[in-house]
C-alpha cells in the first residue's frame, strides 16, 4: 500500500553512520523542527543515485532556506553509505533500511528489482521523495517505478513553499 498525500507519516527509527559512530535517526523526533524530504533511492555506488544525492547535497541550501531537513534512505548498510559518502562528497544523511521495512511501510519496495536485467532482489526502495509538514502529514508524493527516472525536484520545493 503506497502513501499518499494527506497520510500521517509512518515513523520509523533508522541507523545513520557519522565522525561519532552510528546514530539512530528516528522520524518523530524530527517533526516538528523542520518540515522533512525524504528521498528514497535503490542503492549507493550507482551512478543515478550518486547524481541525486550529490546534487542535493550541493544545493542543500535552497531545502534550508524552505526551512527543511532531507534524509536519503537506502537499503544499504551503514557502512557502506558512510563510504559513499565520503567518496562522493554526499552530505545529506543516509540512513540504512537494511531490512526494507521503512520502504515497505511507505509503499515503495520493487518485489523484483529490475525483473528485465534477471536482478530478483526483492525490497529494494523505488527512487522517490516525500514531502512531510511539522505536523507529521504528508504534503508530496512522487514514486517513480523506473530506477533512472527522478522525482520532481521543482515540484518538492514548490510544496516546500506553500508550507
Amino acid at each position: 500500500m503506497s502513501i499518499k498525500t494527506g497520510d500521517k507519516a509512518p515513523d520509523f527509527t533508522l541507523v545513520t553512520k557519522t565522525a561519532d559512530g552510528p546514530q539512530l535517526v528516528k522520524l518523530s523526533d524530527e517533526i516538528g523542527k523542520a518540515n522533512i524530504v525524504l528521498l528514497f533511492v535503490p542503492m549507493a555506488f550507482t551512478g543515478v543515485c550518486t547524481t541525486e544525492l550529490c546534487d542535493i547535497s550541493s544545493g542543500i541550501k535552497d531545502y534550508e532556506a524552505l526551512n527543511a531537513k532531507v534524509f536519503a534512505i537506502s537499503g544499504d548498510n551503514p557502512f557502506a553509505q558512510e563510504i559513499w559518502a565520503q567518496k562522493e562528497g554526499i552530505t545529506v544523511p543516509l540512513l540504512s533500511d537494511y531490512e526494507h521495512n521503512v520502504a515497505k511501510a511507505y509503499g515503495v519496495a520493487y518485489e523484483q528489482f529490475l525483473p528485465d536485467a534477471n536482478l530478483i532482489m526483492g525490497g529494494v526502495a523505488k527512487r522517490s521523495a516525500f514531502v512531510i509538514d511539522k505536523e507529521g502529514t504528508i504534503r508530496f508524493v512522487d514514486i517513480k517505478d523506473h530506477p533512472k527516472d527522478l522525482p520532481d525536484f521543482d515540484a518538492v520545493k514548490e510544496t516546500l513553499g506553500s508550507l
